[in-house]
C-alpha cells in the first residue's frame, strides 16, 4: 500500500518538547551573550533576539535576567562536562601520560564555554546568589574532570595526590587564562602555559614518582 503525504508526515512535537526546545535555544543565547558582551552587557532583549525569540516568550520562560542566568549556570556547567567527555575521548595515550593530561587541560579550557564560565565567575564575586550557584555546580564539572583522567592513575593509594595535582595545574592554567584576556599577544598565554608544565612535570615527579610519568 501506498503511503500518503500525511502518514509520511514527522510526528508533531508535543507542548512540552516545544518548551525545552525554547528554553535550551534561550540558554545557549544566553551563553553566547556572555562570552560576546559580558555579564553586565547580558540583557533580556539581546538574548530574545540571539535566541530568535519574541520578549514575551523569553518573558513567559524566563520572567527577569536573574532567572534566565540561574539557569544557565546549570546549562553550561552541563556543557563544559559534556565538553570534557568528548576531549577525554580525543585523547590518545602516548609514552608521557603527565604531558597527555596537561594537554588536555590546556584544550578544555579553550573557547567560548571557559569564557561565559568566566564571566559568571567574575561577576559572582558580588553577587552573592550567583555564587551559591556556581558552588553547586563547580564540584560536578570538576569531578568529571577528575573521572575522565582517573585512568591514568590506577593505582588508589595516589588519588588523592593525582587530585591535588590537576586542581594545582588547572588553577595554574585559570590565572595564565585570566590574565591573558588583556594581552595583545595571543600566543602568549600558551608559552607560558608551555613554562608552567615544566614545573608541573617536576612537582609530579616528586609526588607521583612513576604514576603520571609512564615509568
Amino acid at each position: 500500500m501506498t503511503r500518503t503525504a500525511a502518514d509520511s508526515k514527522q510526528p508533531r512535537r508535543t507542548q512540552e518538547q516545544r518548551s525545552t526546545e525554547m528554553r535550551t535555544r534561550l540558554l545557549d543565547a544566553t551563553i553566547d551573550c556572555l562570552v560576546e558582551y559580558g555579564y553586565a552587557g547580558t540583557t533580556t532583549p539581546r538574548v530574545a533576539e540571539r535566541a530568535g525569540v519574541t520578549r514575551g516568550a523569553q518573558v513567559h520562560h524566563f520572567g527577569s535576567k536573574t532567572d534566565l542566568v540561574v539557569a544557565a549556570i546549570s546549562h553550561l556547567a552541563q556543557r563544559r562536562t559534556d565538553a570534557a567527555m568528548q576531549e577525554i575521548g580525543r585523547i590518545k595515550t602516548g609514552t608521557d601520560p603527565i604531558a597527555t593530561v596537561l594537554d588536555f587541560l590546556w584544550e578544555l579550557h579553550q573557547g567560548p564555554l571557559f569564557i561565559a564560565a568566566m564571566e559568571l565567575w567574575v561577576a559572582a564575586r558580588v553577587d552573592r546568589m550567583l555564587a551559591a550557584e556556581m558552588g553547586k555546580v563547580e564540584p560536578f564539572v570538576n569531578n568529571a574532570v577528575l573521572m575522565a583522567l582517573s585512568r591514568y592513575v590506577p593505582d588508589e593509594v595516589h588519588r588523592k595526590d593525582a587530585r591535588d595535582f590537576v586542581y594545582t595545574a588547572m588553577d595554574a592554567l585559570r590565572g595564565i587564562l585570566v590574565s591573558s584576556f588583556i594581552d595583545s599577544d595571543p600566543e602568549r598565554a600558551h608559552r607560558r602555559w608551555l613554562r608552567a608544565s615544566e614545573h608541573l612535570r617536576d612537582a609530579a615527579r616528586v609526588r607521583l614518582p612513576g604514576i603520571l610519568l609512564g615509568e
